[in-house]
């Protein structure tokens, strides 16, 4: 089973609304509805990680970190992300960190 993370992406709350639509009209089963979101796990997982090599370096003030079930997940606070060219700036951060090897 893949890491359900991208759900809660514009991409996925998306598909999720537009799965609950089809669902509400009855021309889907809640069923298939489910087969699709798991789909969707897998093929975003999948595509991340073997399409994307883009690297950003990224420096901040780490506030708080964790360590369950194999996920870690930080935050921090004003943080830089450099690519070649270009800066950004935020003030706060949460990154959660899940190992992708799991489940390829």
């Amino acid at each position: 089973m893949a890491y359900q993370l991208y759900r809660n992406t514009t991409l996925g709350n998306s598909l999720q609304e537009s799965l609950d639509e089809l669902i509400q009209s009855q021309q889907i089963t809640p069923q298939l509805a489910l087969q699709v979101l798991l789909q969707f796990d897998k093929a975003i997982n999948s595509a991340l990680a073997q399409r994307v090599r883009n690297r950003v370096n990224f420096r901040g003030s780490l506030n708080t970190y964790r360590f369950c079930d194999n996920v870690w997940t930080f935050v921090l606070n004003d943080v830089e992300f450099r690519e070649v060219t270009e800066l950004i700036k935020v003030d706060k951060v949460k990154i959660v960190a899940c190992d992708g090897k799991r489940f390829f």
